[in-house]
């Protein structure tokens, strides 16, 4: 009775295994990747870059998909209340985690909460540049003479609350010298009035600003990292520069909704590590001045919270609002 009892189980078991299908892998179809800027910028391009490696490690195709709005939020803002299976994830840069949530008053999200972090990807740098026929040549001489010229001094950016108009606020309130900010849209135009001395300064991400900077059409005083940036071996960070506490490094991650499956996430995260050890990828990365960041998530995690309260208090303090 017992062996029919076995025999008939069995034969139960064998006939679910045949008519029930098995779970698919991850990834079996193609992965949206958002990205919160508009074609030809460097976050998109970078996001392409990534998005071939990430397509050859995962074996299905990854494709950028631009939703650009509210300072890089509306990208973050789909992710974030996506399906958390996998398939829409976000190459998403700082400044929409942790500087536009306070400039906007956005409740779209919260970046401390809303979101599976996956891991860093690479980190950028700013760096101070000047007209060629500017009268200062360190960042120290750029203080003395703005707090000599009460009015003479003025910085540009790609408009109010971009991560370059904070990272000069931040200058301006670590250095107390008086400094107006002049917005533009976008940072092509501010660009040309730093060159042609319109305007004092501007910061700009290394990446673009390095062709102006070897050509002489501007100069630089300091890189906003901790250490020199290796394609500007001579330009001096802003510590070294006497600003014992200026830091801002940028940088890009991957990032998914929340509540993502574990073997979905660990899938990624290998990955991940996959393209951030492949020597094309860290050559590409390398040529577009940035570099590699491997930080896992709970890096990610601490930089996010840490980078978010720092530029609320800058934020709050230069009362910088676009509404």
């Amino acid at each position: 009775m017992k062996l029919r009892t076995l025999f008939a189980t069995a034969c139960a078991v064998f006939a679910w295994t045949q008519t029930t299908p098995a779970l698919a892998a991850y990834p079996d179809h193609p992965i949206r990747l958002l990205v919160g800027y508009a074609p030809g910028g460097p976050v998109d391009t970078t996001a392409r870059v990534f998005a071939k490696y990430l397509t050859d490690k995962l074996g299905q195709s990854v494709v950028v998909e631009n939703r650009s709005g509210a300072s890089g939020m509306i990208a973050l803002d789909a992710t974030a209340k996506a399906a958390p299976d996998g398939y829409i994830l976000a190459f998403a840069a700082s400044p929409p985690l942790t500087m536009s949530p306070h400039v906007q008053h956005s409740n779209l999200f919260d970046p401390r909460k809303d979101f599976t972090p996956v891991g860093l990807i690479v980190d950028y740098t700013n760096v101070l540049l000047l007209g060629p026929q500017a009268p200062v040549n360190t960042v120290q001489e750029l203080i003395a003479y703005a707090k000599a010229n009460p009015s003479a001094v003025t910085f540009g950016s790609a408009g109010n609350g971009a991560s370059n108009h904070l990272s000069a606020e931040l200058l301006k309130q670590q250095s107390g010298a008086p400094m107006m900010h002049i917005p533009y849209r976008g940072n092509a135009p501010a660009m040309v009035d730093v060159i042609s001395s319109k305007i004092t300064f501007m910061f700009d991400i290394t990446s673009t600003a390095i062709p102006f900077i070897k050509s002489g059409k501007a100069k630089a005083l300091a890189v906003t990292s901790k250490e020199r940036n290796p394609e500007l071996p001579g330009v001096p960070t802003m510590i070294e520069s006497g600003l014992k506490d200026y830091e801002v490094v940028g940088w890009y991650a991957l990032m998914g909704p929340p509540k993502l499956p574990a073997d979905v996430n660990a899938r990624l995260i290998q990955a991940l590590k996959d393209v951030e050890t492949d020597p094309a990828f860290r050559k590409a990365m390398a040529d577009g001045g940035y570099t590699l960041n491997n930080g896992d998530a709970k890096v990610l995690q601490q930089r996010i919270e840490r980078e978010y309260k720092l530029w609320g208090d800058v934020v709050k303090k230069a009362d910088i609002s676009v509404n």
